[in-house]
């Protein structure tokens, strides 16, 4: 390992940092991290309980004189999601992340960070780490899975928790205390497509150069879908050139909005086609241009596969695709600039002649994710897809009168002199998991500014990290004061 980060501040988050993104965790390949944690543990003679899932609990007693202070429990996740930038040979099974510091920001070479949610391992490894950090009893929660469905949240036994007050390290903007959160769902829609004998000429036809990003906190940043614009793309040439298609592929997981698609099509007319195909380039860069510097739509001819889809097929599959909704649904009634419910086409995959929508909703409303879902449902059916839905989560609700959220507050602007925002997010937060399994978590999110997450331009700003660390340290050493006790 280089030790990019050795002489950064705070040092202690910074080592762990860099040691955890030696360690490939993407999401369902986790092993690796859950083993870090727990030789942490091991190496620091602190109690820590782990369970089949990977999820991992590391203990620390009170510093002297705190012993009769409710527990804090620290969370984050220890998952990342896996993007890289087109081209970049790399392997995230195999392969740490190569980072580099530029100026106030830590970025990986080519591929995603995992500043999310990797910076709250690390902080919290420090925190256990420094004896000299007044703090009450610690019990830090690290979970699996949370990029793909909360998978590790949800199959995590709470009852080795004591504490009642949690601080959830995994949101993307310092000064910025989250205290709700959307619910959402996975889904995959699901089409079987009938096949026959490819005929004419084939042609990859390719979307790239797409912004990309989160699929909640960026989803009303008007960020285009490559996977939806394909729908429109195809739309064109089924219309104007008689194409079929053979297979679409794009996207690698639900909650990042895609940034590269691939259809492979074939055409009897491949001199229409190719001219049809430049004409829609310069009209994509002029619809899409100012939010989407970079896209771009090439084709280049290939093999002739040995079946394509037969028209009745091609022309279903690209109705779907046009018909599915994308990005931002309906805006909350409640509070000003909040997108309430949202749907993000994350990946489009084909097998033979099954083609995989991937997606995922989002909304602060149960009742509006559920009748977003039913109207994915009907839009499948009528074009013969089915669709099968998984990995729900609630919404995390906000607490009326929270201790935690006052002390927080609190701290903060005597800290810095600043009011903090209080705010929701439309994202999934682990904490409305543990808020349904822990009566009475008095829970909230916080974090540093992290830029462009689930994307390969990610990056964690450098001084943020240290005045949140600072925050964070504060925050403990309030926490670690008894109710009664003057401050």
């Amino acid at each position: 390992m280089k030790n990019i980060l050795s002489d950064i501040e705070p040092k202690g988050v910074m080592n762990y940092f860099e040691q955890l993104s030696a360690v490939p965790r993407g999401s369902g390949r986790t092993r690796g991290a859950t083993e870090f944690c727990v030789v942490f543990a091991k190496e620091h003679h602190l109690e820590f309980y782990t369970d089949e899932t990977g999820n991992v609990v590391i203990y620390k007693d009170a510093s002297p004189g705190c012993k009769n202070q409710e527990p804090v429990i620290i969370q984050g996740h220890l998952d990342m999601v896996c993007e890289k930038a087109p081209g970049k040979d790399f392997d995230f099974e195999t392969q740490g992340l190569e980072l580099i510091v530029d100026d106030d920001y830590i970025h990986a070479n080519g591929t995603t960070l995992g500043g999310d949610d990797g910076i709250a391992v690390a902080m919290a490894l420090a925190l256990l780490e420094d004896d000299s950090i007044k703090h009450p009893p610690l019990e830090v929660v690290f979970t699996v899975d949370e990029e793909t469905g909360m998978f590790g949240a949800t199959a995590f036994d709470t009852s080795v928790l004591k504490g009642r007050k949690m601080l959830n390290i995994d949101s993307e903007e310092e000064g910025t205390l989250l205290v709700s959160c959307a619910g959402g769902v996975r889904g995959d829609v699901i089409f079987e497509a009938n096949t026959t004998l490819a005929f004419g000429d084939a042609y990859t036809v390719t979307i790239t150069g797409l912004h990309g990003g989160h699929s909640g906190t960026e989803i009303d940043k008007g960020y285009i879908s490559a996977n939806k614009l394909m729908g429109e793309v195809l739309g064109t040439l089924v219309e104007k050139n008689n194409i079929r298609l053979c297979s679409v592929n794009g996207g690698t997981v639900d909650n990042a909005i895609t940034r590269e698609c691939r259809a492979v099509i074939t055409t009897p007319d491949s001199f229409s086609f190719v001219n049809e195909a430049k004409k829609l380039n310069e009209e994509l860069m002029k619809k899409y241009g100012e939010v989407e510097a970079g896209i771009n739509l090439f084709c280049a001819k290939c093999d002739l596969p040995n079946e394509s889809f037969d028209k009745s097929s091609t022309v279903s599959v690209i109705s779907l695709l046009k018909e599915l909704p994308q990005g931002v649904v309906a805006m909350s009634g409640k509070i000003d600039g909040m997108v309430e419910t949202s749907l993000n086409m994350g990946v489009l995959k084909t097998e033979q002649n099954k083609v995989t929508c991937v997606f995922s909703v989002r909304s602060s409303v149960d009742s509006k994710k559920e009748n977003l879902v039913e109207s994915i449902k009907k839009t499948a059916a009528a074009y013969g897809a089915t669709v099968r839905t998984h990995s729900s989560y609630p919404a995390w609700e906000f607490t009326e009168n929270s201790p935690l959220q006052k002390v927080m507050t609190d701290v903060y602007l005597k800290q810095t002199g600043r009011e903090m925002k209080v705010t929701a997010i439309h994202a999934g937060l682990e904490c409305g998991i543990f808020c349904g399994k822990i009566k009475g978590l008095d829970c909230v999110s916080l974090g540093p500014d992290i830029l462009d997450i689930h994307t390969p331009q990610e990056r964690l700003s450098v001084s943020s990290v240290q005045r949140v660390w600072k925050y964070l340290v504060a925050v403990l050493e309030e926490l670690s004061v008894p109710a009664d006790d003057p401050v």
